[in-house]
């Protein structure tokens, strides 16, 4: 894990679990590699599941299927990913499993490269990711009947040793109906916009106005 993708999945943490009580996260691709999202879970997490494909630190269930996950219906209150997606043929069809495990009102946290001139076969590598992904993955799962809302979106410039590497990231709600239940933002810790590119916050404030046409860009535009 680079050190970007490490960094921003602590401020998901602090910005959208403070409040939550003994909520359950389920980590997907969860093995440590240089670092590992469960260095960041918080006091008030009351489980941690980490599924991986293969065994190892940080891995509690081993898939057999990237695309089936071995847990009920609406189980977790919080389901992460970070530099997976773009290692799934199918990563659309994670998506939707990821929202089949969420509750109603749980969140999904997504991490993936946008720009990398690295090629990193883990086993393959297919996919970057672009500022209007969020739109297109809330787009089908609407389509699949989930009523799934972007709250946000933006691109982590890089950092450390993957200089090159920038970070698409998106948190999603399951159910807009609860909307109110997350107030604060990502972005609304982020200065300026030398800390990230096209932001998309919904719904929008005074600093976030634009819509999808016309984000936030790291110009000023």
């Amino acid at each position: 894990m680079h050190e970007s993708s490490y960094l921003t999945g602590k401020k998901f943490f602090d910005t959208y679990t403070k409040h939550l009580v003994n909520f359950t996260v389920v980590e997907i691709g969860s093995q440590n590699v240089n670092g590992a999202l469960r260095d960041h879970r918080p006091e008030n997490c009351f489980a941690y599941v980490g599924l991986d494909l293969c065994e190892g630190n940080g891995v509690d269930i081993v898939l057999s299927d990237l695309y089936k996950f071995p847990l009920e219906n609406h189980s977790c209150d919080v389901v992460i990913s970070s530099s997976v997606f773009e290692h799934a043929e199918m990563f659309w069809v994670s998506f939707l499993e990821s929202l089949r495990i969420l509750k109603p009102n749980g969140l999904l946290y997504c991490n993936v490269p946008s720009s990398w001139d690295m090629f990193h076969r883990h086993p393959v590598d297919c996919w970057r990711f672009f500022p209007d992904a969020a739109k297109g993955l809330q787009t089908w799962a609407r389509y699949n009947g989930i009523n799934v809302a972007v709250l946000e979106t933006f691109v982590a410039p890089a950092k450390g040793v993957y200089g090159n590497a920038t970070d698409w990231v998106a948190v999603f709600l399951k159910d807009e109906r609860y909307i109110n239940k997350f107030q604060n933002r990502i972005l609304d810790s982020l200065t300026d916009y030398s800390e990230y590119i096209n932001g998309y916050r919904f719904p929008a404030n005074e600093r976030f106005q634009h819509g999808w046409n016309h984000p936030n860009a790291f110009s000023g535009e």
